[in-house]
């Protein structure tokens, strides 16, 4: 894993300069199992990310407003409860009704694999399941992240 700050070029008005990756990392819904979705913020923390971590109970509302508020690269949804075609695509239908169309979303928790392609037909960029390695969801992430282009 890179010890280095994982940064990505931002357009200002005197050039470019270099900012941490921003994830915004949310449990929505009832689930109250949260030790996944704090693994993956400390993983994304220690690659560098700066990490948005907006604690359990979250709605879709609110996950889709902090994204915008928190200019964020990447959003990371952790859902174990099941209710993962209901809430992803309420909060895919948020980002787009603001015109968010630049932002990394992945989904990780207890996804079955039938449900998979329909959440990336959905516009999620990853689905990750119990077991896959922290290295690979960061990686994931950065070069996600890095793939788009941003605009201020």
């Amino acid at each position: 894993m890179s010890t280095e700050a994982e940064t990505k070029p931002d357009s200002t008005a005197t050039g470019t300069v270099n900012r941490k990756i921003r994830v915004v990392v949310a449990k929505p819904g009832l689930d109250g199992h949260d030790r996944g979705a704090k693994i993956i913020a400390r993983a994304l923390r220690d690659a560098g990310m700066e990490v948005i971590y907006t604690g359990l109970h979250q709605t879709p509302d609110q996950i889709a407003e902090t994204a915008i508020q928190e200019d964020a690269d990447a959003i990371g949804i952790s859902i174990l409860s099941g209710a993962h075609m209901t809430l992803v695509p309420k909060i895919v239908e948020l980002l787009a009704e603001q015109g968010v169309d630049d932002v990394l979303l992945v989904v990780g928790g207890t996804i079955p694999k039938r449900d998979i392609e329909d959440l990336k037909q959905l516009g999620v960029a990853g689905v990750f399941t119990p077991g896959t390695p922290t290295d690979d969801i960061v990686r994931f992430i950065r070069d996600g992240v890095e793939g788009r282009s941003r605009t201020i």
